[in-house]
Order: structure tokens, then sequence, then C-alpha cells
């Protein structure tokens, strides 16, 4: 049986806390790390998604910093004594409003930073002093590299979801990070996988770390059912659509997980063309449009939110029921934090994957990590349509599944009917005519006009200049050495005759 929260030694300001939030009894993962934590032991603690990791690490954490509140003004007196690391802008945003609602009845001041947003609020708010930070690793290298950001008397970090900053690449950022810290600190690794880099990441920067494992590694919450359903490519949006439109169980919102941003925002408009309420969320959207569908699936205004992997991990939404997967993950281990977005807080929850005939490997890698034996199934379709695609391209087959269902017989429909004879074009009896030369003989054209007589010597295919008229100006008398020459005036236009070889010349008087 879980302990309450009000058997910790923790301050009646953060009890109170607690209370306002609803909270009465720990879970497992909550019941083993908070005493590790206030103890000031290095941690790594392994749960299952949705177990409350971050109140396992925000309530130690503020309780061994209230040795530090103050009130003053001073951006001095509140420096920057706890780290919170994470992979996602939405992840940091879900952590850093826990941590103001734990320290709502405290003078502790926390904030958040990330990128795609403009810095400089960023900026004023640092310098107003925070002794919680909650960040991303890109963004905060920034404020590092423009130092508004001083790390010099951090006494914790946290890495949350360090599996997930692994896989994208978030090594190098998380090693230059760290350089900056003290290096007496206290540092807690949560993540709900443990794969081996992340221990090899351990063992360099945490010192002498308490395992704290509540469940088994890589395992799935056994709240939530499992669903694998068999459909071709070409019908898993029609399979989507009738199952939200006939379960009873996502009657009311769930996620929807792709493995590309441009499948996503695809579906997404698809879905609205049917009918329902979607919305999409992947990485190439701005910050702002993030946030605002976030908001929009929490508000309850979108029933489907469609979106890759950048909502798999951390994202904690009150009581949505299933989650599908319209694309099986690549990686295996994303499967754990996909169908770990239901099922929260001990709830219940359902997750439908769709199984395609290209899925067969990725199938086989979820069975071998969640250690669970998929059971196909088909789909039963509502309407009589036959299903689209490879997969279903035996009409036999198709007709004979149709007939069991319904319990009748009846001949086997063609596949394909004949097409319908068309009409002959009507009969042209001068066109269908075949060519006939015709009965005297022509003379061509270019041969109609009889040769010209030609030069001796001359071949008579070579044609003969044209005679062209032309003006010339005539050459004035020399003038006496000692006088003006006098230029002779004729009236314009006079002709005379013209040069040897027949040519016509006109003089003109020179100007």
């Amino acid at each position: 049986m879980t302990k309450p929260f009000h058997d910790l030694p923790l301050a009646p300001a953060l009890l109170r806390a607690i209370d306002d939030m609803g909270y009465a009894t720990m879970t497992p993962i909550q019941e083993q790390a908070i005493p590790v934590v206030m103890a000031g032991q290095d941690i790594m603690g392994a749960a299952q998604t949705g177990t409350g990791k971050t109140a396992a690490f925000a309530l130690p954490l503020l309780q061994r910093l209230l040795k530090h509140e103050n009130h003053s003004a001073s951006p001095a007196r509140h420096p920057v004594r706890a780290l919170v690391l994470l992979p996602t802008r939405e992840l940091a945003v879900q952590v850093a409003d826990q941590v103001k609602l734990f320290a709502k009845h405290t003078a502790l001041r926390s904030a958040v930073v990330f990128g795609g947003m403009d810095i400089k609020p960023q900026v004023a708010q640092l310098r107003e002093g925070v002794e919680v930070l909650v960040a991303t690793p890109g963004r905060l290298l920034d404020h590092i590299e423009a130092k508004t950001a001083a790390l010099h008397q951090v006494e914790y970090v946290v890495l949350d979801e360090a599996d997930r900053m692994l896989d994208i690449g978030f090594l190098p950022d998380l090693q230059r990070i760290l350089s900056y810290l003290p290096k007496q600190r206290t540092t807690l690794l949560f993540s709900a996988t443990f794969s081996g880099d992340i221990r090899k990441l351990a063992n360099s920067y945490l010192s002498n770390p308490v395992t704290v494992e509540v469940a088994q590694a890589n395992a799935t919450a056994a709240t939530v059912k499992q669903r694998f359903i068999s459909v071709s490519d070409d019908d898993k949006r029609r399979a989507l659509v009738q199952l939200v439109r006939e379960q009873a169980e996502v009657a009311g919102q769930a996620f929807v997980f792709v493995n590309s941003k441009l499948g996503c925002a695809r579906l997404a408009r698809a879905l609205e063309r049917d009918g329902l309420q979607a919305t999409a969320l992947h990485g190439d959207k701005s910050q702002d449009e993030r946030l605002r569908a976030l908001q929009a699936f929490k508000a309850g205004q979108v029933q489907l939110l469609v979106c890759t992997d950048v909502a798999a991990r951390g994202l904690d939404i009150k009581d949505v029921p299933a989650v599908f997967n319209f694309d099986l993950p690549f990686n295996p281990e994303d499967y754990v934090h996909r169908i770990g977005r239901t099922g929260r807080a001990g709830a219940e929850g359902l997750a439908i994957s769709f199984v395609s005939g290209n899925n067969a490997r990725q199938l086989a890698d979820i069975e071998k990590l969640i250690r669970l034996k998929a059971d196909l199934e088909p789909m039963e379709w509502s309407d009589d349509r036959p299903p689209r695609g490879r997969h279903f391209n035996d009409g036999q087959r198709v007709w004979r599944e149709r007939s069991e269902r319904s319990g009748e017989q009846g001949e086997r429909p063609r596949r394909h009917e004949a097409p319908a004879a068309t009409p002959k074009a009507p009969y042209d009896p001068l066109f269908d005519k075949p060519y006939e030369p015709a009965a005297e003989a022509h003379t061509p054209a270019w041969d109609a006009k009889a040769p010209v007589a030609k030069p001796r010597g001359v071949s008579a295919y070579i044609r003969s200049r044209k005679k062209v008229a032309a003006l010339f100006n005539k050459p004035a008398p020399a003038a006496p050495r000692g006088q003006p020459a006098v230029l002779p005036v004729e009236p314009s236009g006079a002709a005379s005759e013209a040069a040897p070889g027949g040519a016509e010349a006109a003089a003109q008087p020179s100007t």
C-alpha cells in the first residue's frame, strides 16, 4: 500500500501545494526516489511513463532549496541552484508548470527557456534571478554563450528523459553544459527506459548512484490494453475513422502517432475532411503553433491530436482514453512512450496499432522489447465497400469472407466486368479510299517554266545577278591652287546616263 505525502518530512508550504493539486498518496517511484534525493545522493530512476517522475525529483529539490529562500529583490540573492534538462519544448513547459505549482507558497523562483521563441523575454526573466531553471540543451547553450545564465552555483542537475536526448543527438550539448557546472553537485537521472548508452552516461557523470527501478525495464503499463489490427496501408485512414466513431473507449479524445512530419500534416487535413476535429503537432511547426495545438487539445476543442514522436515523451494530459499508432515507430522504445500517453495515474487506457505487411520487422522488435506476443486482429468493416491495397486484391477471398459474415451464399462476383462494345465510326468512302496516282503525268511546278538561256560555260542552275538601280555623287572638278572649290549645282532628281554595265545612275548635288 502506498504512503501519503504527509508522511514525508516536507515543509508545510510544499504539503499545502500538494493538497491544492489534489495529490494524496505517492506512486512507487515517488515513494522510493524522494527519500534518496532528500538525502543528497545521486540517483538513476527508471519507471513507466505516467507514474509521476516529475514530482519524484521536484519535491525533494524544492525541500533542499528552502534553506536559500529569501524575499530580496536583488538578482544576486537568487542564483540558479537547480537545473532541469529535458529533450523537447513541450516537456520543458510541462515540467516548469509543475515546479511553479509545487513552489507557489514559497519564495523560490523558477523559469523555463527553450528554442523557437524570442530570447529577449527569457533574458529579462533570468536577469531577475531564479533558483530553478528548466531548459532544453540548445537554448541553454545560447544563454551560456550570451552570458545571461550563470551556472557556477548549481547544486542539483536533473536529466529527465535522458535516453531521448541521446537519441536525438544532444550528447555533445549535454557534455558542454555539464562542463560548466561545479564538480560537487547532486545529479539525478530519470527515464522510462535504460539503454547501454544511458548507463555509460551515468557512470561518467554520476557518483555512486542509487538505482531505483519500480517496474520491469521497457515494460508497458498494465492499465493499458494493447490491440494490433491487421490493415493495409491504403485502408489505415478508413479504419481510424471507423474506430473513432464506433468504439466507446475513444468517444472522447485520442493521440494519433505517425512517423513523418509531412504525413502528420496530410493525415490531419484528411481527418478534418472526414468530419473529425483534428490538429497536427510536429517539429516543423513554430513554437506558438505547437503551444496552441496543445492548449486546444487540453481544452477539449480538438478530438484527435495527430503528432510525431515530438509528443511521445512526457506529455501529461489527463483523461486521454486512447492512443492510435497509425504508423509503427522505427525505434521500438518509442512504442513504450507513445502508449504511455494514455492510462496515466492508474487510469485505464487503450492503445491500437495498425499493422500492414510492411511492418513485420518493426512488430518483431516491439514484441522482443515488451516481451509480449502481438495478437493480430482482422479489421471488421462496418460497410460493404471492399478494402483497397495489395493486401486485399484477392477478389475470391474477399467475397468468401463477406459471405461468411452475412451467412448468405451467392454467385461469385466478377472482379472486372467486360467493357461495353463501343460503336464503330461511320464509313467515309473518300477518307478510307487508298491512294491512286493520276492517269496523266503532270509537269512539276518547278519544271513548268522553260529554262533561261545562260551564257556558254555557265551552269543552268546558277541564277544571274539581278540588276539594281543605284545613286552616286558626281565628283567635283578640281579647283586651281589658291582658289576655293566651286561645286556644281544641278536640279534635284536630275538623271544622267547610267554607268558602264547598263545600270541607271542619278546624280544629286553634294551637301
